[in-house]
């Protein structure tokens, strides 16, 4: 099958096509062959893919971020699709693709959701929030533009750092005209900066794909590092010192949990709502990546980053496009 994509995959397909190379090692099989374990993207999901009995040497040829064309077939492998490759070489002039039409990305082109975005930032009315949201955009625009959220678990696509921003300032409008006691600018920002040091917490190419983690980002962590810039940005721009204050309570407070990376719970009801908007948006994300994958009528396998629940999709939700 040509130019089959991921999503569309089943067990016993033969399958030549296109696709990024998103993960690589090199391990050893039982019987002492050097063979790669592979994980494999394109917009549509991922999959495991086993490459066996590497000749020396071959390894060197493929790393993370690489498009390649690769034939092989849909195997099933612990209740779990995987690809088991015959053959793979990097891609050519001659195979006339882009390797941006391969990338799992954000729904949205990134300059239309920064711009929506930027338009939040112009409806905040204090100055000082104001002027320190602005300053640290103004330093992370161009990484912005393709950022992931995460590594692996929600939003890990190109531009998905903007789009999880986003969609929470689209709830954050909402919920601020329902809970009138919330102060929208500090929501706004808090939904703004909450995960803004994510773009140096983690080493991530121009397609959105994570290497790594860097050293500040293993040894501090995206929390503890947005406290920082927000401190260093409110002193750059004369802020009021309780404003920036509460604007690091806020990034402080996000994941509630010690367990998960902050040390206090909320003490404003700007930060609880920034809690709760952030658990919404990644919910929902995950849950709608499953259902994806799901025909109607279908339960899906447990989900790791849902508790291991096992979703279920109905016919109310229709059938897997």
């Amino acid at each position: 099958m040509e130019n089959i994509q991921i999503a569309d995959f089943n067990a016993g397909d033969e399958i030549q096509s296109f696709f990024i190379l998103r993960a690589m090692n090199i391990k050893t099989s039982s019987n002492n062959k050097k063979y790669l374990d592979m994980t494999l993207a394109d917009k549509t999901g991922e999959i495991n893919a086993k490459l066996w009995n590497v000749e020396n040497g071959e390894e060197s040829t493929f790393k993370a971020g690489q498009l390649v064309k690769v034939r092989g077939t849909v195997t099933l492998w612990q209740n779990s699709l995987q690809f088991k490759i015959t053959k793979m070489r990097l891609t050519s002039e001659t195979d006339n693709v882009d390797v941006v039409d391969y990338v799992p990305s954000a729904p949205y082109p990134a300059i239309d959701m920064y711009n929506e975005v930027m338009g939040y930032v112009e409806r905040i009315e204090n100055a000082d929030i104001k002027n320190i949201v602005l300053h640290i955009y103004d330093m992370y625009k161009e990484p912005l533009m393709t950022a992931p959220a995460a590594k692996s678990n929600h939003h890990a696509v190109r531009s998905g750092l903007l789009y999880h921003m986003l969609r929470m300032l689209r709830s954050a409008e909402v919920l601020c005209g329902v809970y009138g006691n919330l102060n929208a600018d500090l929501v706004y920002a808090g939904v703004l900066l909450h995960d803004i040091e994510k773009i140096n917490e983690m080493n991530a190419d121009d397609l959105g794909i994570v290497s790594e983690y860097t050293f500040d980002g293993q040894i501090l962590g995206h929390i503890i590092m947005g406290i920082k810039t927000i401190e260093t940005a409110a002193e750059m721009v004369g802020a009021d010192r309780e404003i920036s204050m509460l604007l690091q309570h806020m990034v402080l407070t996000h994941h509630y949990e010690p367990e998960y990376g902050s040390p206090k719970k909320p003490m404003i009801p700007e930060a609880e709502m920034l809690h709760y908007l952030d658990m919404i948006d990644a919910r929902m994300y995950d849950m709608c990546r499953v259902y994806d994958q799901l025909e109607a009528g279908e339960f899906s396998d447990p989900v790791f980053v849902l508790d291991r629940r096992r979703l279920y999709k109905s016919k109310l939700h229709g059938e897997k496009e």
